[in-house]
């Protein structure tokens, strides 16, 4: 076979990179994207911010935006969306430990309590407190080292998870340090503050919280079912708990009561929390009687062409900097149109669900991605994208677009019922519930039924699950 030349035509589908940095900007939340504008202003000297005042986009008529996804797959999903390690402090022991200064955040006692306290919250680790409170004692230095050997294994939420043999057998064998010196050095521990840490289960920690209570009736009952009966107070079975402690419905529920006002998680006071700061991309507000949405100013990015730079580059045709002016312009145009489909999907969405903004979420109609990327000539991986990590900001609160879609339910007249809107039933009907007879799901099911919303009990279970809401076993009160 001899070797030929052909020519083919044909037709396919190509990705440019100002279409690939439209896609990859619309993915991006308000983080991300100020993120990725920072990187792009440090590498280009053509772009700036503009720090003139905020104005909204022009909402475009037209066209809609061009369509970025048709060759894209959707990587988002379809349902919506902490505590760091906290900082280990001092190494170890000083050889003058003790008194003065041991405490890294005390400060020179000249300041406002108030702001200690500020201070101590925020930046003071468990195992820092404690290793102050430790150094305040008069111990001789080697029972201090065991202790601090306990402060050291003890996790985020104040509890020994070690045994005190296995503990033992990780200290070096030339100390022969026996069981005994570290049960001593672990009664020191549980009587430093905050109370009940050095637990070694949540029933211990709760026991050493009663103990350091005023003596009465109360507290020796609590301290009775927390030491022989927690798992019956946790599976709510007041009448074997009542047979078997010989109190009444009072004692009990008095009981019941001083119990859940412990802290199960002492050390939690004392972790690192990562906090995250939501930004709306979108504010939604009622106007002339009609639900409207608009950019939110603080979310969107004011950038501009450097103009010093272009008229020099004006002046030098052929200057290297030529590409990067048209980076700039792609970038600048991908932002404002980042905006322009946010803003027409909010405002999509707002016009669906106008009764959830009128009564709240019983009155969520259902919705899906296919739905809004029909009536704006959108693809449904687009919608994906636009609704991910996007925020909106409304009378009821901020959610994320995503939040407004939803399965649906059939309802007995033939038309369907949202998911959300019969979460929140739920919610009501348990809230208005009576407490010492509780309503089981077969129940629910029954009265959404008597409402012409069909909820088979299985549903109505994992809805509740996902409202975060014990079966109705575990809401019965005394």
């Amino acid at each position: 076979m001899k070797p030929t030349l052909q020519l083919k035509l044909s037709q396919h589908l190509a990705l440019t990179p100002q279409l690939q940095q439209s896609i990859r900007l619309l993915q991006l939340s308000t983080v991300e994207l100020e993120q990725e504008l920072e990187k792009y202003l440090l590498e280009n000297p053509l772009l700036e911010r503009d720090e003139v005042e905020f104005a909204p986009p022009p909402e475009r008529t037209d066209q809609p935006p061009e369509n970025t996804d048709n060759a894209a797959d959707s990587g988002a999903g379809n349902e919506p969306a902490e505590r760091s390690d906290s900082d280990d402090g001092p190494d170890a022991f000083d050889e003058n430990w003790g008194g003065e200064g041991a405490y890294p955040g005390s400060g020179n006692g000249d300041d406002e309590d108030g702001d200690f306290r500020d201070i101590q919250a925020a930046g003071t680790s468990l195992r820092e407190h404690l290793l102050w409170q430790l150094g305040l004692m008069q111990l001789p230095r080697r029972d201090l080292l065991l202790v601090q050997c306990l402060i050291d294994a003890l996790n985020d939420d104040g509890y020994l998870t070690q045994s005190l043999a296995e503990l033992g057998e990780v200290l070096p064998a030339e100390l022969e340090i026996d069981e005994d010196e570290l049960r001593l050095a672990l009664t020191l521990l549980q009587s430093l503050d905050p109370t009940g840490v050095g637990a070694r289960s949540p029933q211990e920690c709760l026991a050493l919280q009663l103990a350091a209570l005023d003596d009465d009736e109360t507290r020796k009952l609590a301290l009775k079912i927390v030491r022989e009966h927690l798992d019956l107070l946790a599976g709510r079975d007041f009448a074997r708990l009542k047979k078997l402690t010989g109190c009444d419905d009072d004692a009990l529920r008095a009981a019941q009561t001083l119990i859940r006002s412990l802290n199960p998680r002492p050390g939690a006071q004392y972790a690192a929390t990562d906090t995250r700061y939501i930004t709306p991309d979108v504010v939604v507000r009622k106007l002339r009687g009609q639900w409207t949405a608009s950019i939110n100013g603080e979310a969107y990015p004011r950038l501009r062409i450097n103009r010093l730079y272009a008229d020099i580059l004006s002046r030098q045709r052929g200057s290297g900097l030529a590409g990067q002016l048209q980076e700039a312009r792609w970038l600048i145009k991908n932002v404002q149109q980042r905006f322009d489909t946010i803003l027409r999907v909010a405002q999509a969405i707002v016009e669906r669900q106008r009764q959830f903004f009128e009564h709240g979420e019983v009155a969520m109609r259902p919705l899906v991605l296919r739905e809004i990327a029909d009536i704006l000539g959108l693809h449904e991986s687009t919608i994906s994208r636009v609704t991910t990590q996007k925020y909106m900001s409304t009378p009821r609160g901020i959610f994320e677009l995503k939040y407004f879609f939803g399965s649906h339910v059939a309802t007995d007249t033939g038309g369907a019922c949202s998911a959300t809107a019969i979460r929140a039933l739920i919610k009501q009907l348990i809230s208005a519930e009576d407490a010492k007879k509780p309503l089981s799901d077969s129940q629910l099911s029954e009265i959404l039924g008597q409402q012409g919303i069909v909820v088979a009990r299985r549903t109505i279970a994992k809805y509740r699950e996902a409202l975060n809401i014990p079966p109705v076993n575990l809401r019965k009160i005394i």
